[in-house]
């Protein structure tokens, strides 16, 4: 399956909506999607959408943690947006949920008051 990549704005947040599988096939795309958010707006807090991703592997982890350092070696941040019990329980599985704050909806991200 593809990865389809939808840059959005949410209340002045940048969103990146990601749907399809996030693995080694797509994780170039994903990779510059991250990249063109951190660097359209350096300083702020992005938001990935992971709601409609049905498989997430090793390297769509790691595209995700290189976006947090980009956005962060900005200034801002790099925040999840999942409700999916299997990819919450690999970001709690390989201790990621330790790194990216992680929220249900956009909604609860562009309401909770977002640094950056």
């Amino acid at each position: 399956m593809d990865l389809v990549v939808r840059q959005l704005d949410h209340g002045g947040v940048p969103v990146v909506s990601f749907a399809g599988e996030l693995d080694l096939t797509t994780v170039p795309q994903a990779r510059d999607a991250l990249l063109q958010a951190a660097t359209m707006h350096p300083g702020e807090t992005v938001v990935v959408d992971l709601d409609g991703v049905s498989f997430l592997d090793s390297m769509g982890l790691g595209v995700l943690v290189g976006g947090l350092r980009r956005t962060r070696g900005g200034g801002g941040d790099l925040v999840l947006v999942c409700s999916a019990p299997r990819i919450l329980d690999l970001l709690t599985l390989t201790r990621l949920d330790r790194v990216f704050a992680t929220f249900p909806t956009v909604g609860a991200v562009t309401g909770a008051g977002q640094r950056g």
